[in-house]
């Protein structure tokens, strides 16, 4: 397949004015300008002068496991009964393929997303990176535990220490939590590396991430939390990402002396918890200016995934810079998931998710023109 005549944005590899992109059995083979493009003899798209560029990411959703219109009985995001840490608990579980959020965000654009459990506790469990397309689970999963929930400031405390007289009632009861798993996590892996006969379900989870071999995404809002979090992932050496960061603008010399991606937002909504009242679309451009790679959230079902160009078209018009916005919805949400390796951009070998818009992306009238999810087309 051939999709050309278009403004090519390969993210990493370029911007073309007119340019094309080859793909075939899932994988792009070729892209550049259209002055280069080799002679093709397959079936071909005219973008017709449209925009050409990656599909877009999300590295933190609840969509499929927060299922649209299904009130109570198709919520599975939280596991908060009575026990703040659990990590064994797998989203990818409580994933329903038939959400119709993503027929509506995927004909948007968006291809990738992270699916997360929620914040309630101190450890909520394993985040899926899954495409927008699949009959089941296994069909849309790219990495079935691509990262580590964990969850600091208001949220665990409500639903324990408000709702069930429960420990966490304080952040320091919640930071202590997460520290206490971490710890048990470190000596159960010195243990199974001496060749002892153990097992923990709870704490097996917590191995490949004490490896580094996936990140730690921390939701953290205001700046006490971001430094928390800051602190715990340096105490263990952790890959890892700060998710929401409402009060980013208050941290970002810290922040931009980190090796990590934040991942920001939702900030076109509501401010309903004390812990939001600083977001706003123009910290995402503060947090550029600092040296700071971010991705743009819209923690879907908080806001609509569908408006993630939207939302990040805010920032743009707030002072983010273009090219900056463009690596936020793509291959800054792919690398704090750990899948730049197969999305996030255009280069020869990724999966074939590409999109044709008929517009500027972050133009409000823009539509999308044409979705291919690994080669193939949804819209």
């Amino acid at each position: 397949m051939r999709v050309y005549n278009g403004r090519l944005i390969t993210i990493e590899n370029g911007t073309f004015p007119c340019g094309y992109v080859d793909f075939e059995d899932g994988k792009i083979t070729a892209f550049g300008a259209m002055e280069t493009a080799p002679a093709y003899d397959g079936p071909v798209l005219d973008a017709k002068g449209g925009w050409i560029m990656p599909g877009l990411i999300d590295a933190h959703s609840h969509i499929a496991i927060c299922e649209q219109s299904s009130g109570g009985m198709g919520n599975d995001c939280n596991e908060n009964n009575r026990d703040p840490a659990t990590p064994e608990m797998r989203a990818i579980d409580g994933i329903n393929p038939w959400d119709p959020s993503i027929k509506t965000s995927r004909e948007a654009g968006v291809t990738t997303v992270a699916v997360c459990p929620g914040s309630a506790n101190a450890i909520g469990g394993q985040i899926a990176a899954v495409k927008l397309a699949g009959e089941t689970v296994e069909e849309m999963a790219i990495k079935p535990c691509a990262a580590i929930k964990m969850a600091l400031g208001e949220n665990p405390k409500r639903s324990y220490g408000q709702a069930k007289n429960l420990s966490p009632k304080t952040r320091m009861a919640t930071a202590a939590i997460i520290r206490k798993y971490l710890t048990n996590a470190q000596i159960y892996g010195e243990k199974k590396a001496a060749g002892e006969d153990v097992w923990d379900p709870q704490l097996e989870p917590l191995l490949p991430l004490l490896r580094r071999e996936i990140p730690l995404h921390i939701h953290s809002q205001e700046a006490d939390d971001l430094f928390t979090a800051m602190q715990i992932a340096r105490a263990f050496n952790l890959r890892y990402s700060i998710v929401h960061a409402a009060d980013a603008d208050r941290m970002l010399k810290y922040m931009a002396a980190e090796d990590s991606i934040p991942i920001f937002g939702p900030y076109a909504c509501w401010s309903s918890q004390h812990e939001m009242v600083n977001l706003s679309p123009a910290t995402a451009g503060r947090m550029v200016e600092a040296g700071i790679e971010v991705a743009i959230t819209t923690d879907h079902d908080v806001t609509p995934l569908w408006m993630l160009t939207h939302f990040t078209g805010l920032a743009v018009r707030e002072g983010m810079p273009e090219d900056a916005a463009f690596r936020a919805i793509t291959i800054n949400g792919a690398k704090a998931m750990g899948i730049e390796d197969r999305v996030g951009s255009i280069a020869v070998g990724k999966d074939a998710d590409i999109i044709v818009f008929n517009g500027h992306p972050f133009e409000y009238m823009t539509k999308t023109d044409a979705v291919f999810i690994n080669g193939k087309r949804y819209k």
